[in-house]
């Protein structure tokens, strides 16, 4: 009797929790059925297995190996259109963050050619750039970065494999290396690092002759007259540095510049970059692209239409960039075969404040989360402490709140927090105070250039004793300088504590202790010295 009254609690338990779920498949692939019966888990071949090698799944799979489990990452890079791929790290190392900043350093260098005659320095060897010297250098430290993240996994344990990954049941993967060979594998938990990858604009054309920010960054040859396409900050970021080599750069604009990013912000970087030799196009969009002649580079007719009238334009250049966003690379992974739901309009994945998808022992981090920031810092810190929930007993989420981040522009855009526009909407115009000032960093004035271009900002809530809810600066270092007041924010600054806070003289980074003056007065911010 006693055997079957608990085995009849056990059903009855069992009858109410399938009640209150949406599939029974579902809740039989939770493994919940088997618990609540009494049985034990099935042996799988991993605890965990992580589908990216990316920043985000690599800092999770490291993480989680140091905490004693049995780990796999599955890392495999599907060539660009015209054939590019690349080693372990994700876009962040091999086509993104990285040697951005290293091309855009590079940039930099030239304009501090330029200046340093004004500071007495004289050569009279005319200064050229070689992109191919510049581009050798960039990708022998990239590959240095994909050994050592390949050691690392050794290093730990992780069994890192060079496949393909895709579903077959909620804990069954088929992975497919580059020869087409298929391996099977299984794991109690997933967790899904699979990124994005640049969006092509499906016109004639675009994928046979164009490139994007996964091509350009190895590009054997320089690419010579550029027109890129989008406004987003890696369009932006790219046709800087280029210009800032010293190409003919124009950006093709369809709506507005940074969206997402306050929007005062972007339109000073936008002026900035058209002051130093960068065209827009505006309310443009490419309708077809036709190659003229072959070569490296070759030779391009980018036919475009108005997004306003009946205007059509022609051009020709010597590469197309697209860089108009990226996609989640979600869509052949079998996510429908393990019951994970996605969004059908972007591809990316819901999931709670745990990064834990709608399968319980699914997890995702990084730019595939749906309503995340996409940037590699937060990626890791999602990895990292998502491994420590999942094996070393900890409770603490990824904080999604104040991320700073950077524009590396010609000059640079760091901000954290709220836009302008969003601290409206939030708290109302009437409850919010505007703090700024432009500014002219001393480095600039013996060279002459860019007086009062920068510019500075601090969004505040009235409501809340002028906290600072918006952190925004133009200007040198942009990335130097937003990360300590980032902490800050972090800790609740407000406008009172910065005005009492000794700024370090003479620096950039000061301007933000001396602002007195409110955007809504409409006095004059202009900087008469140091």
């Amino acid at each position: 009797m006693l055997y079957r009254s608990c085995s009849y609690i056990k059903v009855n338990m069992v009858e109410q929790h399938v009640e209150n779920r949406c599939c029974v498949s579902q809740f039989l692939s939770d493994g919940l059925l088997r618990q609540l019966l009494g049985e034990e888990e099935p042996a799988y071949d991993y605890d965990l297995i992580v589908i990216g090698g990316g920043s985000g799944g690599l800092a999770c799979s490291k993480e989680a190996a140091l905490l004693g489990k049995k780990v796999m990452v599955l890392d495999y890079v599907v060539p660009t259109p015209i054939g590019t791929t690349w080693g372990l790290g994700g876009t962040c190392v091999n086509v993104g963050c990285i040697p951005k900043k290293l091309m855009h350093q590079t940039a930099l260098l030239g304009t501090a050619l330029q200046d340093s005659r004004n500071f007495g320095w004289e050569f009279d060897k005319k200064v050229e750039h070689n992109w191919e010297t510049m581009k050798t250098a960039v990708n022998n430290y990239i590959s240095s970065l994909n050994w050592g993240y390949r050691v690392q996994l050794r290093d730990k344990n992780v069994s890192y494999v060079n496949s393909y990954a895709e579903f077959m049941e909620p804990h069954k993967i088929k992975a497919i290396n580059k020869r087409g060979k298929e391996t099977f594998h299984t794991a109690a938990k997933y967790v899904l690092a699979t990124g994005e990858r640049p969006r092509y604009l499906g016109i004639p054309g675009d994928k046979e002759f164009c490139i994007t920010s996964d091509d350009l960054f190895s590009l054997p040859y320089c690419p010579g007259k550029t027109l890129v396409v989008g406004a987003s900050y890696v369009a932006l970021e790219c046709a800087g540095f280029l210009a800032g080599l010293g190409l003919d750069v124009t950006v093709m604009v369809r709506s507005i510049l940074l969206r997402g990013f306050d929007q005062d912000m972007a339109n000073r970087v936008g002026e900035h970059m058209e002051e130093h030799g960068v065209r827009f196009l505006r309310k443009f969009v490419p309708t077809k692209v036709e190659q003229l002649e072959t070569g490296s580079p070759g030779r391009l007719k980018v036919t475009a239409k108005s997004t306003e009238t009946d205007e059509a334009i022609e051009g020709e250049y010597n590469t197309v960039l697209i860089a108009v966003g990226r996609d989640a690379c979600t869509g052949n992974i079998g996510l429908d075969k393990a019951g994970v739901k996605v969004n059908e309009k972007n591809g990316k994945i819901p999931a709670n404040d745990e990064e834990q998808t709608n399968v319980p022992h699914i997890y995702a981090i990084g730019d595939i989360l749906e309503g995340k920031w996409e940037l590699t810092p937060v990626a890791i810190q999602a990895g990292k402490l998502l491994a420590r929930r999942l094996f070393g007993g900890s409770t603490v989420k990824c904080d999604y709140i104040n991320v700073p981040t950077t524009v590396f522009t010609p000059l640079e855009y760091g901000c954290c927090g709220l836009s302008e526009e969003k601290a409206v909407e939030m708290y109302g115009e009437e409850n919010i105070e505007v703090y700024h000032s432009l500014f002219w960093p001393l480095e600039f004035t013996v060279p002459g250039r860019d007086n009062n271009k920068c510019y500075a900002k601090v969004v505040c809530n009235k409501l809340d004793s002028e906290r600072v809810v918006g952190f925004h600066y133009l200007g040198p270092s942009a990335g130097e300088v937003t990360q300590g007041y980032a902490a800050a924010m972090k800790c609740g600054m407000t406008k009172e504590q910065l005005d009492i806070t000794i700024g370090i003289h003479p620096t950039c980074a000061e301007i933000f202790t001396t602002m007195e003056i409110t955007k809504r007065s409409g006095a004059d911010i202009t900087q008469a010295g140091c």
